[in-house]
């Protein structure tokens, strides 16, 4: 549906840095104070949309990057997931060039704290089990800048933070403007984009401009797919979101407990709150049982550590003066929050939503202050202390929630369970995809959704990202560069995570930045110019296939 300026829109607030409060404001059009001509209009500044307007002003391109939040980076920052997620094989192959320049730039931010330590090649800050690199949000958000500076200084690319769309125009089947609001000084400004590139966590800009998508699981009649819902599609099966937040750990005898927030027994029943992990049989977690049990400090039978070191972003042990005390972050079931989905939902509802998915993540953090399984027969860490500074927020919660799954474009390509599932490739590789754009691997993990979940947790092969799955059936210069491309229900679970998601907006941006240089649509290139585009990923460090893994 296409909404114009001259529409009542409804605005969604994201909070900044002092203001942990979710505001709706009632936004009457009026002209805009200000118009912007750019070729390339990214939308979304989280790892794909970083990775686009990267792309693109590397091309040459005038790129003009867009974002709500006050930090670029979105998951590994803004949304707090800064402990990467990434598969066993990322110290030696599987990203793009510029990812491991942000990897080693990441890194080079804490050598000189850890001496000896700080100086191999795969050092951790944080020393956690789930992850080769933690970090802390705000460190994420400073590198991505660093690896933009040189395009902003040059002119080619220009940044708009704390900026959020609220209209576009669409005329036929090309976006011709888009109208977006800064949130703090609520001024308005129309960008006059050759084209748009879609990197908002939720896709915003597809029913902005009418573009065809999908929400939610599809049917097995949709998709063919083994998993999917077996009788209809469940748009409301989105999955689970989660606001993150970071606690130091003080000595024993110190009590940091935070009051109880509201709702705390509800959802301390409802979660359940817990430390035990249970998802879709867990076969990506346990291969026997299907559940696996921890506590908060000891490392249990059949696991790898406790909870405290999964996501643990500074250890003590390795960084010094630095890090006095270790720093950890909490994104786990225990406080996902599966009430409702808020994609396509009145803006009142996804306001009262995002304050109870605070509530549970505040609840979760109390729940371990006061009674989770600790060490041997204690109950309880009052020693927990939670750190807004970490964050950049006043409640302690990442600035923006950790989206999951977003509105799916209905593209060229749209990616199947089959194709990516060890359960159906026998061979060492995923199927292969001829217009190969980049690849990846990760597990199909999806966080539950609710009472009517639907889906799978299981292993995958290597596999590639194609081309058609960022482009959309009908509109001729808008582009997917996140987790809106086109995949199912099903295998977002596996292109949703930090190295996927950056491949993808790096090549959307370039995919962009060719199809300007050379007259044509993305849909043409695909077609026409498809062996040139890939080689010019190729020479931009973007690997197109994987390599032989079993060597």
């Amino acid at each position: 549906m296409e909404r114009r300026l001259d529409e009542v829109v409804d605005v969604m607030r994201v909070p900044a840095e002092g203001d942990p409060g979710i505001a709706v404001r009632k936004v009457r059009g009026t002209a805009p104070e200000r118009e912007v001509e750019c070729e390339v209009l990214v939308v979304g500044g989280g790892m794909g949309g970083v990775a686009a307007a990267l792309a693109a002003a590397r091309r040459g391109r005038r790129t003009c990057l867009l974002e709500e939040t006050d930090w670029l980076g979105g998951q590994l920052s803004a949304q707090g997931v800064s402990a990467l997620d990434e598969h066993e094989h990322i110290e030696s192959c599987g990203g793009t060039a510029s990812y491991y320049a942000l990897r080693r730039a990441l890194r080079d931010r804490y050598r000189a704290a850890a001496g000896a330590a700080g100086s191999a090649p795969d050092f951790n800050p944080g020393d956690c089990w789930v992850s080769r690199l933690a970090f802390e949000p705000a460190a994420g958000a400073e590198a991505m800048l660093d690896l933009l500076a040189p395009h902003v200084a040059s002119g080619r690319l220009r940044l708009f933070l704390r900026t959020k769309t609220i209209a576009v125009d669409a005329e036929g089947d090309r976006i011709r403007s888009l109208v977006a609001l800064n949130l703090d000084d609520r001024r308005a400004v129309r960008f006059l984009p050759a084209m748009v590139i879609d990197a908002t966590e939720l896709g915003d800009l597809l029913p902005l401009a009418g573009a065809a998508y999908r929400v939610g699981a599809e049917s097995v009649a949709e998709t063919g797919e083994a998993h999917a819902q077996p009788q209809e599609a469940k748009a409301h099966c989105v999955q689970s979101f989660t606001y993150p937040f970071a606690a130091e750990r003080m000595p024993e005898g110190e009590r940091h407990v935070i009051p109880e927030p509201a709702k705390y027994r509800h959802y301390r029943e409802a979660q359940p709150y817990s430390l035990t992990i249970d998802v879709h049989g867990g076969e990506i977690y346990a291969e026997q049982s299907g559940r696996l049990e921890y506590r908060l400090y000891e490392q249990m039978p059949g696991t790898k550590g406790g909870l405290w070191t999964y996501r643990r972003l500074l250890a003590a042990h390795r960084l010094g003066g630095r890090a006095p005390r270790d720093l950890t972050m909490f994104n786990w079931p225990g406080n996902d929050y599966r009430d409702r989905s808020i994609i396509d939902r009145p803006a009142d509802e996804v306001a009262a939503s995002l304050q109870d998915a605070k509530r549970v993540s505040l609840g979760f953090l109390h729940w371990l202050q006061t009674e989770a399984p600790t060490a041997s027969a204690r109950h309880g860490a009052p020693e927990l202390m939670l750190r807004p500074d970490a964050m950049g927020s006043a409640d302690g919660l990442a600035k923006h929630p950790y989206i999951r799954e977003s509105r799916r474009i209905v593209a060229l390509k749209t990616i199947v369970e089959a194709e990516v599932s060890a359960h159906f490739q026998p061979g060492p590789l995923a199927a292969p995809f001829a217009d190969s754009v980049g690849i990846g691997w990760y597990p199909i993990d999806i966080h539950r959704a609710g009472a009517d979940d639907v889906g799978l947790s299981c292993r995958t092969k290597p596999f590639q990202i194609p081309l058609g799955a960022l482009i959309p059936v009908r509109l001729v210069n808008l582009l997917a560069a996140c987790k809106n491309i086109g995949t199912t229900h099903i295998t977002n679970g596996c292109y949703r995570l930090h190295p996927v998601e950056w491949n993808i907006g790096e090549a959307a941006g370039a995919l962009a930045a060719f199809a300007l240089q050379h007259g044509l649509t993305p849909a043409a290139v695909r077609s026409e110019q498809l062996a040139p585009f890939q080689q010019s990923l190729l020479e931009e460090g973007v690997p197109l296939s994987w390599p032989d893994l079993q060597r």
